[in-house]
């Protein structure tokens, strides 16, 4: 990682709440994981199992847990933190507000933005970017190359949208939001009338796509705009690469998805969902708050308890494994089958 930090260990101490030992006039200038620091790296242990490169590592700053025990103070500080995980992700977030702070309004030359569009402080809008009429974007917003807004799309203050990304029109998002590359917010939801003939006659998508703060989509991921009304992704929610999310969908506050989960039209989610990989939800279903999908599972019915659930279709987890199980015992259990109509024919 090239962070260009440039902060003294004292000020890295107080951002993360923790006590400095060892040489305090150190300048970090970059953030390595402890098997490939240098010298003017800051690195970090979260645990006693990386206790073997106290000794090695060449990192001028180390945060360590309070259970680790150090010796060599010469040329090196240590941070001692209750949580160097969560210390590290404050003093990640730290950085990233300097450089916002640096940061003034800036629109390239090769952008097009409509006049009627708003744009905020210290917005950031890049090469060949897109934006369409009555769009507004806010505070400290970073449009990287080749973003494309269609007409009345709103972006809240401090959000990051990756190259690539395609938000149709009427799209909102939230603030603190970060959207990755390849991304497409508010496509037409999959709607089409079936003629007696078996052609098809298309729904109009008159709807849009609503998506709280705090949420991250991951690349190439694809959600729907609604029929009519918005598809709703509430604040906090993490969608990872290759999802779709279609039409009239809402997910709960805080629910994750993993990559090629599939959610079928008009599908509600509670909040505080997790689903694995390549999870597949039918539409017109009900999942309640704090359930789990393990991988590969397919849910065809409306889930109401909360807990772990696994399967095609998906069970309660631990009725899926003890089936699991049974299926696993099936060769043996026709091998005695067999044994015993030869005994009996016999």
């Amino acid at each position: 990682m090239n962070a260009n930090v440039n902060l003294t260990v004292e000020e890295i101490a107080k951002v993360v709440d923790g006590k400095l030992y060892g040489n305090s006039n150190i300048v970090v200038k970059n953030i390595s994981r402890i098997e490939n620091s240098k010298p003017n790296d800051l690195s970090f242990i979260f645990d006693s199992s990386y206790q073997k490169y106290i000794e090695t590592s060449e990192a001028s700053c180390i945060l360590i847990p309070e259970n680790i025990s150090f010796s060599s103070l010469e040329n090196k500080a240590f941070i001692v933190c209750r949580d160097p995980h969560f210390a590290l992700l404050e003093l990640l977030n730290y950085i990233v507000k300097i450089k916002s702070e640096e940061t003034t309004t800036s629109i390239h030359n090769t952008a097009v933005v409509d006049k009627t569009a708003k744009i905020g402080d210290k917005a950031v809008i890049n090469a060949n970017c897109y934006i369409g009429k009555n769009c507004v974007i806010g505070n400290n917003v970073i449009l990287h190359p080749n973003v494309v807004l269609y007409d009345n799309v709103e972006v809240g203050d401090n959000s990051i949208i990756n190259s690539n990304v395609v938000c149709y029109d009427d799209t909102i998002i939230g603030k603190n939001c970060i959207i990755h590359s390849g991304a497409v917010i508010g496509a037409d939801g999959f709607g089409f009338y079936e003629n007696k003939d078996g052609s098809y006659k298309k729904i109009p998508q008159l709807g849009n796509v609503h998506i709280g703060n705090n949420v991250e989509i991951g690349a190439n991921a694809a959600i729907d705009r609604a029929l009519l009304d918005s598809t709703i992704i509430s604040d906090g929610v993490k969608i990872d690469n290759l999802v779709h999310i279609a039409h009239n969908c809402t997910i709960g506050k805080n629910s994750a998805m993993a990559a090629q989960v599939g959610i079928a039209g008009s599908t509600k989610i509670g909040e505080r969902n997790r689903f694995a990989g390549q999870v597949g939800i039918s539409g017109h279903i009900e999942i309640g708050d704090d359930v789990f999908i393990a991988a590969q599972s397919g849910v065809s019915k409306s889930i109401k308890e909360s807990g772990m659930y696994f399967g095609s279709p998906a069970k309660d987890k631990a009725k899926a494994y003890k089936i699991e199980a049974c299926i696993r015992s099936l060769p043996e259990i026709i091998k005695d089958i067999e044994k015993l109509k030869k005994e009996k024919t016999n």
